[in-house]
């Protein structure tokens, strides 16, 4: 292995590391917001009513397409694993036997 792939490795997952923390950090602000009304405006003391909430039950993915779409998952991640694992077996250096 070069002095070049020994560095560039540990970089790599350093780079990686400081994105993903800087994606969180970006979206912190927006996940803690809050709509606060100005003083003085539509303050009357009294507690808001609570809001009616109706549940959607009509439509949604069918179980079929949701079984679907796992067996294609499932199916996709065998063939990366066994692909992965041709291509690390690929790689490896052959030990020369020795004969006497």
């Amino acid at each position: 292995m070069t002095a070049i792939r020994r560095i560039f490795r540990p970089a790599t997952r350093l780079a990686a590391a400081a994105v993903a923390l800087l994606a969180g950090i970006l979206a912190a602000p927006a996940a803690f917001a809050m709509n606060v009304p100005p003083p003085g405006l539509g303050d009357t003391g009294a507690p808001a009513a609570p809001a009616v909430v109706h549940t959607v039950t009509v439509g949604g993915t069918p179980g079929w397409q949701i079984v679907l779409f796992i067996v294609a998952a499932a199916v996709l991640a065998a063939v990366f694993a066994v692909l992965l694992d041709r291509a690390r077996s690929a790689r490896r250096q052959q030990v020369a036997t020795s004969t006497p």
